[in-house]
């Protein structure tokens, strides 16, 4: 299979002749323009769907935990309170755009989209399937780690620029959670690099079969307590429940938006959604074999392959989508002084823990996978 969306869209017959004859016509090659085409589409149709996601996202958010309730939920807009999420956004955008007084303006305005930049940036390498990724970057890994910091940049701006003390708390709660998670989370990543080979999402997803014995999170029992330090960590970086503590409404209003209205709230809780789904994305790429079929689809028309493949990763990373959401409304916030002692005193030391084991169980086992030693192929 090809490892981007250009170059699967490019190498389809149809696709390609036409690009030759309009080569000819024109008097230069077109490919290069066709496929930046190509690419800026895709990246429009990703940025609205994921975006449609985290719309929902907060839809699924309230039934779930009016399920979890026994309440009723969203049932008034459309069949079974569907439209919620667009009267949501109607709201927002008739809401007045109020600014405070005494904020940095720049920062302020800054803030938000510096939230929404760094959660759909990630999307370039996001291996939705075998054919239909943006970009199959060798550094695939480092990109996304590096990009989705500008999450918690704009989490930090937010509060700083307000100039409220509420938003202030909100904001460098914010920025020490994040920076603190981010490193188990990293060093999580690292172990599943060592077995793949490579910090290419292509070559990890690759280095997985269909099946769940082959997948990395079963690979040996480092990488299956790896994939709970990532999750545990995923949610501290996303803010999610119990890790909820910059936007902590018992002691600090609103957190990091407080001062925040509109469409700029709106925003902020978008790329809260929407970098829960990227999350769930990333997890199951790492370690729940990502896009991969159960049979060999080599021979098989790849259009048809390549719409199985992308249902398998977004069925998988709703699945985790929905466990978040369980969490939420399950676990109670904790406290903000144990949140950063379960990141320094346990996350960490077990994700090195885990790495050290990881690299140890390669050398030992030549890379073969607890699977493959028990059942022998």
């Amino acid at each position: 299979m090809n490892s981007t969306a250009a170059t699967f869209f490019t190498s389809i017959e149809a696709v390609n002749q036409a690009i030759v004859t309009l080569s000819e016509k024109v008097g230069f090659n077109t490919l290069p323009l066709v496929s930046l085409t190509i690419i800026l589409v895709m990246a429009l149709i990703l940025t609205l769907v994921v975006a449609t996601i985290g719309g929902y996202g907060t839809y699924a958010e309230r039934k779930i935990s009016a399920d979890i309730q026994a309440r009723i939920g969203p049932n008034r807009v459309g069949p079974y309170g569907l439209l919620q999420p667009l009267a949501d956004l109607v709201k927002l955008l008739s809401k007045e755009d109020i600014f405070p007084m005494a904020a940095d303006k720049f920062l302020f305005y800054l803030a938000p989209f510096l939230a929404i930049l760094g959660v759909f940036s990630t999307l370039a390498v996001l291996p939705i399937a075998s054919g239909l990724i943006l970009t199959d970057l060798n550094v695939g890994v480092f990109y996304l780690i590096a990009i989705s910091s500008l999450v918690g940049v704009g989490v930090f701006l937010g509060g700083y620029a307000s100039n409220s003390k509420w938003s202030m708390l909100g904001g460098m709660r914010g920025a020490s959670q994040i920076i603190s998670y981010e490193i188990p989370v990293t060093i999580s990543i690292l172990a599943v690099t060592l077995i793949s080979g490579g910090m290419s999402f292509g070559k990890i997803v690759g280095a997985q079969g269909g099946l769940p014995h082959q997948w990395f999170l079963l690979h040996n029992p480092f990488t299956f307590i790896g994939f709970f330090v990532f999750f545990v960590g995923g949610l501290a970086e996303t803010n999610r429940a119990p890790f909820d503590l910059p936007e902590a409404e018992s002691e600090l209003v609103s957190g990091y938006h407080t001062e925040y209205t509109g469409m700029r709230f709106g925003l902020f809780a978008l790329a809260e959604y929407a970098e829960v789904f990227v999350l769930c994305g990333v997890a199951t790429a790492l370690f729940l074999g990502g896009y991969q079929l159960p049979l060999d689809v080599t021979n098989l028309p790849q259009i048809p392959v390549q719409v199985i493949q992308s249902v398998v990763f977004v069925m998988k990373s709703l699945f985790l989508y929905y466990v978040v959401i369980w969490i939420r409304w399950t676990l109670p916030r904790i406290r903000v002084d144990r949140l950063m002692s379960i990141c320094w005193k346990y996350l960490t030391p077990l994700a090195i823990f885990n790495l050290v084991g990881v690299s140890v169980w390669e050398v030992v086992f030549h890379g073969q996978s607890l699977a493959q030693l028990i059942l022998g192929h």
